[in-house]
């Protein structure tokens, strides 16, 4: 039944108004592209806002050992203080991940964020609870908050395993490439500082040269499996960089760092060699 109702969330077309509108409410709140880069992690090599959720989730669990210790009153108090605090960023970072997600990915958000939203509630409504003198009112609180969080937790990790948000989907194309050093086209037959796409084995993988130096990248963008090699390439040099045509993802050729989100995971590089004017390439 639980898989059942995770299904139909994932259909609810009833919920695409809504996403719309919120979509384009944190777009327009926040437009900065440095600041997107920072709460996406581009900057990072990962994304940020599974990382900020540790604090409040950490808070929150050990908040809920220490209410079942005696005379812990205090310090149980003072976590649930960091942890609602906590909350603040790291759902900023979420729904600017979120903003760029498909529309069934950002359904299972919706009612993700609006899970977590309870759950901060009910953390706060017990914070006030604790500081009023109210002590057991406020781990009865407390104790609804973390079961409320549960719920959003286990949304979070439907839309990141089950659905694919946030992971690198590249990763998987590196698996595929051949262990074997695979010939992937003659080194005359590359353009210079442009983009060419050919395949090891059955996996597209992106070539830049310069000279006689060439680098691989897998095809497939990281963000959301965009098709590298129709991207523009900007700047020169070891600075220049590919940009993915569906969403702006930002890659540096030289070693698939990623330069601009939405991307927060950089693009996997492959060894390259040259033997006999032949490129070859071969899984990392």
């Amino acid at each position: 039944m639980l898989r059942q109702a995770i299904t139909r969330l994932e259909q609810a077309e009833a919920l695409d108004g809504i996403s719309e509108t919120m979509q384009a409410t944190v777009s327009s709140a926040i437009r900065p592209r440095t600041l997107r880069d920072v709460l996406h992690g581009t900057k990072f090599g990962h994304p940020l806002h599974p990382v900020l959720v540790q604090v409040p989730v950490g808070a929150f669990m050990s908040a809920a050992v220490l209410d079942l210790v005696p005379g812990a009153h205090k310090a149980a108090t003072t976590l649930i203080g960091v942890g609602t605090a906590a909350v603040l960023p790291a759902a900023v970072a979420g729904w600017v991940d979120w903003s760029e997600m498909t529309k069934d990915r950002r359904r299972v958000g919706l009612v993700h964020a609006a899970t977590n939203l309870v759950a901060t509630a009910l953390y706060a409504g017990s914070l006030v609870a604790r500081l009023t003198g109210h002590a057991s009112r406020g781990r009865a609180l407390a104790y609804a908050g973390l079961s409320v969080a549960g719920a959003g937790a286990y949304l979070g990790g439907h839309l990141s395993y089950a659905q694919g948000g946030g992971i690198s989907h590249a990763a998987p194309e590196v698996a595929r490439v051949p262990e074997e050093w695979t010939a992937v086209g003659s080194l005359s037959s590359l353009p210079e500082e442009k983009v060419a796409v050919r395949k090891a084995g059955d996996v597209p993988v992106l070539l830049f040269r310069r000279g006689d130096r060439v680098t691989a990248l897998i095809e497939r963008c990281s963000h959301e499996a965009g098709p590298l090699g129709e991207g523009e390439v900007i700047g020169s040099g070891r600075e220049a960089c590919v940009v993915c045509p569906w969403h702006g993802s930002t890659f540096r050729l030289s070693d698939g760092a990623a330069v601009h989100g939405p991307a927060g995971n950089d693009q996997p590089v492959l060894p390259v060699r040259v033997v006999g004017g032949m490129v070859e390439v071969r899984r990392p």
